[in-house]
């Protein structure tokens, strides 16, 4: 009996379907249809029903997931086992970001000084949103995950990071940039350059509009933060930024202002699955994320 035997079994088991479990594995019919008839000649037992070219798991297959199922299960826990060993400085992180995005390079090289051998698997804001890094999460494809709002959902545990203002940004010639601060209310008229529906970044932006009595007048919008501050320097529009994320991003030919009503602020949280044992570089990483935002917070 072979590892590649049980891998093959359990991708049938999954899709009780031969040519499905073929195409998924890269093989053809034949070889795997070979591979488990082999099996279950050592095994002395079927492990599936045959109706025609259907096939289903049998109550002995079923039994028989449940031992394979381990059988990897611990294979897993030994390769972590062994990074774990390592002391965290070699190994894997997985990273999804839904917010925050632009402080990645300066963030993974300030880890990386001391922890050259992490390897990390980046997922970026365009593909991301709240429900997305839910599933990333669930199915392992992550670690760890940064978003705003901070998830609160069953099984995920949540830590604040940082709570920052969202201020306005404008273009430097613009009328009102020479003021201290304003409210929202007095930029009802002026043309918005704002991010694309379905993300907790528009959601959040609206709802202060909503606040202060008003529809945005939408000229622009964008999944990419650098358009809009690009955008706002070609006096197109003005634009919501947040006042510490964006810090060292804008020129002078963008001046970012304080809302002083309504309160408008977002808090940025960091997520990972509750029950999920972590490896040592994942560990690792998680408490440098911890302590670099809260440095960004008294900067």
């Amino acid at each position: 009996m072979e590892l590649l035997q049980l891998k093959y079994f359990l991708t049938v088991a999954r899709l009780e379907h031969m040519t499905g479990a073929a195409e998924e594995l890269g093989i053809t019919q034949p070889p795997l249809s070979q591979t488990i008839a082999r099996l279950e000649e050592e095994l002395g037992v079927p492990l599936f029903d045959r109706l025609g070219r259907k096939i289903r798991l049998n109550h002995f297959g079923r039994a028989y997931v449940q031992r394979v199922e381990r059988i990897f299960e611990e294979l897993e826990q030994g390769r972590r086992d062994l990074s774990d060993l390592a002391d965290g400085r070699q190994g894997q992180v997985g990273l999804a970001m839904c917010a925050a995005t632009h402080l990645l390079p300066d963030l993974l090289s300030a880890f990386r000084k001391d922890r050259p051998g992490v390897h990390f698997l980046l997922s970026g804001h365009r593909t991301n949103t709240v429900t997305s890094l839910v599933q990333q999460l669930a199915r392992g494809t992550c670690d760890l995950c940064i978003s705003s709002p901070p998830i609160h959902q069953p099984d995920i545990t949540s830590v604040s990071l940082l709570t920052e203002d969202i201020w306005l940004a404008f273009p430097s010639s613009h009328p009102l940039a020479r003021r201290s601060q304003l409210r929202l209310q007095e930029v009802a008229e002026e043309a918005f350059i704002i991010m694309q529906p379905g993300n907790g970044w528009r959601e959040l932006t609206d709802s202060f509009c909503h606040q202060a009595g008003f529809r945005p007048r939408i000229v622009f919008e964008s999944d990419d933060p650098s358009t809009i501050r690009g955008l706002i320097r070609a006096e197109q529009g003005i634009a919501f930024a947040p006042a510490i994320s964006w810090q060292g991003l804008v020129d002078p030919a963008v001046v970012q202002m304080p809302i002083s009503e309504p309160t408008c602020q977002r808090t940025i949280g960091l997520s990972w699955l509750t029950d999920r044992r972590l490896s040592m570089a994942v560990l690792q990483f998680r408490q440098f994320v911890m302590d670099y935002f809260a440095r960004l917070s008294l900067a």
